[in-house]
């Protein structure tokens, strides 16, 4: 008996495919990608001096975002990485030299609770899975939307930017009401930007 596959269980094996080619990257081009994808964000993301930018601790086969991070960091960015506070919500929190490290759940680390709790300006997004529309894929779990959709509520706005191996580009990602677009998407190609129709 066939039916029609469901928004969400497409997501699902589009996550899961995409996942597999990221998976079966090689690790050490993986190391060079992180420092060319630097080399881009240095020469065409503009931030100013003090500007908050959200990044995240790479897990898994992620894209490592670090050297990305403090390319920015040189040209005056305030970083600050996601700390998961429960099944439902994430805060950013400053990364600054010499700030304590905590195991933030998801293989992930970032600072502890002390740490400032900043409002990124800017957010460097994770993402299974995109589109040529911008349309993404997340882990499943909303944090991202969710944090993306309050801090539009307080008419904060972030630039939205990607981050991805162009082995993660799909097809097309089924469109559901709540999904975030994220207009500029970096890969080892370099930094793309969507036209939001």
């Amino acid at each position: 008996m066939s039916r029609m596959t469901s928004p969400k269980e497409l997501k699902k094996q589009l996550r899961k495919e995409a996942l597999g080619r990221r998976d079966a990257l090689d690790e050490f081009w993986r190391v060079e990608i992180a420092l060319e994808m630097a080399e881009t964000a240095r020469d065409q993301i503009a931030v100013e001096p003090g500007q908050i930018v959200s990044g995240f601790w790479p897990m898994r086969s992620e894209v490592d975002v670090r050297p990305l991070m403090f390319a920015l960091r040189e040209k005056g960015a305030r970083l600050c990485l996601p700390a998961i506070l429960d099944k439902t919500t994430i805060v950013f929190r400053e990364l600054v030299r010499g700030t304590p490290l905590v195991e933030m759940g998801f293989g992930t680390i970032g600072p502890h609770e002390e740490a400032a709790v900043l409002d990124p300006a800017v957010m460097l997004v994770p993402l299974a899975a995109f589109d040529a529309r911008g349309h993404r894929i997340g882990y499943g779990a909303g944090y991202y939307d969710r944090a993306i959709a309050k801090l539009v509520d307080k008419g904060q706005p972030p630039r939205l930017i990607g981050i991805a191996f162009d082995c993660q580009e799909v097809a097309q990602v089924p469109d559901e009401n709540h999904d975030v677009v994220i207009p500029e998407i970096l890969t080892e190609s370099g930094l793309r930007r969507f036209g939001i129709s």
